[in-house]
């Protein structure tokens, strides 16, 4: 955004000033790449780049350690090999790796060089890179070299792609425009490395599905469906497509040129934003159950949300990038909780879910939060701070102190939002503080807390500023009252008859899974019984007193105990045999199931409906 509006000021200073024109309009010559996959079965794209070397004796080349919307250093140059540079001629030239992403090329004078590379490809994530015999999906922070001045702030030199697909594929999309077309061969350009970096690259034979939205062309690219095949490539994109009217109806604008939803079918998970394109993964059975079906519908969601929030709408840290450090940020919170909150709210506005489903998924976000020790010790703040560090490198005592910020962020914005409905009598609401700070901050700057906060004290009233700062940067519990107040909701009462008249069975509170033949212990949250007699993860269960515990009996075999009785359990740790002494305890109820109060007033059922339906009570 910043280099566009640059080139936009130097046009528009020629203009007033034709003598400057001339200088200001000259942009750098482009770095172009060509990329090729003489045996995508050995999961290598091989690249070739040639960089203009501006005279300069020698030039630095250097790769991102990260990418945008995924809070890890991933260190993506550990992939490359084969390097080598040569001259336009053929020959070699001089060239030293510098750092982990650093390579020093001399030039010996020339003015333009040549760099060639492998980059191992089979890690089926989102955010990296994957190439087979089917399909190869790459990401630009992953992919490209470049020259090391352009992953900074003040890059501006345009970089062109030529794809060159094996013979066996025939499909090509790439979140950035497409110069040419002509036979295995594509042409693509990005004006800057940060939207090379920001733009996917799919190549294959996938299904490509089209619609329009707002006059705007929507591809929907399903690789893994076939034809008559367990995926309804068809119906997924009428559903994306109520999807994204919905939410351009919510913003009131379709911000982008062209969208691309990268929808792989490979039995994973995950999503990740793009400026004009998201990755999907899921199941190819996802859409055969009603659930599945909600989930990818969420996904869809929220990846398309943000390219309103997050992507345009962000946080002032988040954009331009440093790919070679952290860039930290307190404002996650925002961009995924926020997220988080309306995507499914959103699939229910469209008409694709039901009000009962809506809040079954808000009620499992509720539940989730309330039984993690971790939100009593991590502020939302804070877990947005050190998600280089804590949320996207979670350990088994993740849970015990850390906070997610999608989940905690997702119902901070549904109380926020109850809240200024009812601070202004039910005429205006947290849609409103979205749009307001779309149109003032998506430009150029992004946000700062400080603006934000006064934002919402503007719409929602003062005191509200104050409120969501103590939710912030505090890690008090969450009060849902006044927001199931507002709509006349309740959390349901435990029926009597729930456990179908079983006598209760004891509880540990310990996670376990069978590995190799074994009853591994894989999490122990804090106040359980697991917790206080001291099992540790990794430990495996091998009795309950004197009777040895069959892996696959273990849960069968706590319906033999009763809460409040003591017992011993026969443990073995790094191969130790160790009894540890234990009461079991009882497991906790769900309390967390929201639904219609039967005494909601008339007043509250038209909140309620004004809510779900995105308007003014």
């Amino acid at each position: 955004m910043k280099r566009t509006l640059l080139l936009l000021s130097a046009l528009v200073a020629g203009a007033l000033f034709p003598g400057r024109l001339e200088g200001a309009a000259t942009m750098p010559e482009p770095i172009s790449y060509t990329l090729r996959f003489p045996a995508p079965q050995t999961h290598y794209v091989e690249a070739e780049a040639w960089l203009p070397t501006g005279g300069r004796p020698a030039v630095d080349l250097a790769m991102a350690v990260w990418t945008p919307g995924s809070y890890m250093v991933r260190e993506f140059s550990r992939q490359v090999e084969g390097f080598e540079a040569r001259s336009e001629a053929g020959d070699p030239l001089p060239w030293d790796k510098t750092s982990k992403n650093h390579w020093r090329v001399e030039t010996r004078g020339l003015s333009r060089i040549a760099v060639r590379y492998r980059v191992y490809s089979r890690e089926m994530s989102v955010r990296t890179n994957f190439v087979d015999a089917g399909f190869a999906l790459l990401n630009g922070a992953a992919t490209f070299l470049t020259l090391a001045e352009e992953l900074g702030e003040d890059g501006q030199r345009a970089h062109e792609v030529h794809l060159v697909l094996p013979p066996q594929w025939k499909v090509a999309v790439s979140a950035l425009p497409e110069l040419s077309a002509e036979g295995q061969e594509r042409r693509y350009r990005a004006p800057d490395f940060d939207t090379l970096a920001d733009s996917p690259l799919y190549a294959g034979n996938a299904r490509v599905h089209r619609f329009e939205v707002g006059g705007v062309p929507h591809l929907l690219v399903n690789e893994g469906e076939e034809e008559g095949g367990l995926w309804d490539g068809g119906a997924a994109a009428r559903d994306a497509e109520r999807i994204a009217r919905q939410q351009a109806a919510f913003w009131g604008e379709v911000p982008y040129p062209r969208y691309v939803f990268f929808n792989l079918l490979t039995e994973t998970g995950g999503g990740l934003e793009h400026r004009d394109s998201s990755v999907l993964m899921a199941s190819r059975w996802g859409l055969r159950t009603r659930d599945g079906r909600l989930d990818w519908l969420g996904l869809v969601s929220h990846e398309l949300f943000h390219a309103w929030n997050g992507k345009r709408l962000r946080p002032v840290e988040l954009g331009p990038f440093d790919y070679e450090r952290e860039v930290y940020t307190r404002g996650l919170w925002f961009v995924e909780g926020m997220t988080s909150y309306y995507d499914d709210l959103l699939v229910h506005r469209a008409g694709l879910a039901t009000r009962k489903e809506l809040l079954a998924r808000l009620s499992r976000m509720i539940e989730t939060l309330q039984t993690s020790p971790g939100r009593l010790v991590q502020p939302l703040d804070d877990s947005s701070f050190d998600a280089w560090i804590k949320f996207y490198r979670r350990d088994e005592n993740f849970t015990n102190t850390g906070t997610n910020y999608y989940t905690k962020g997702a119902l901070l914005g549904f109380l926020l939002d109850a809240r200024i409905r009812r601070a202004t009598s039910g005429r205006r609401s947290l849609d409103d503080v979205l749009r307001l700070a779309y149109r003032r901050w998506s430009g150029e700057r992004g946000f700062r807390p400080e603006e934000l906060r006064a934002l919402f004290d503007e719409v929602g009233g003062t005191g509200l500023g104050a409120w969501l700062d103590q939710a912030l940067t505090t890690a008090a519990e969450l009060d849902y009252g006044d927001a199931l107040g507002w709509y006349g909701l309740r959390f349901a009462a435990e029926k009597k008859d729930e456990n179908g008249g079983k006598l209760p069975a004891a509880w540990l509170g310990a996670e376990t899974e069978v590995k190799a033949g074994r009853l591994t212990v894989t999490e122990v949250k804090r106040g359980t019984p697991a917790h206080e007699a001291g099992l540790n993860v990794d430990d495996e269960i091998l009795a309950i007193g004197e009777y040895r515990v069959p892996p696959e009996e273990w849960a069968k075999r706590l319906e033999s105990y009763r809460p409040g009785e003591p017992a011993s359990l026969l443990i073995a740790r790094r191969e130790r045999l160790l009894r540890l002494p234990v009461t079991f305890g009882e497991k906790p109820k769900p309390g967390w199931k929201l639904e219609v109060d039967p005494g909601a007033t008339p007043e509250q059922k038209a909140r309620l409906d004004a809510w779900l339906k995105g308007s003014a009570s």
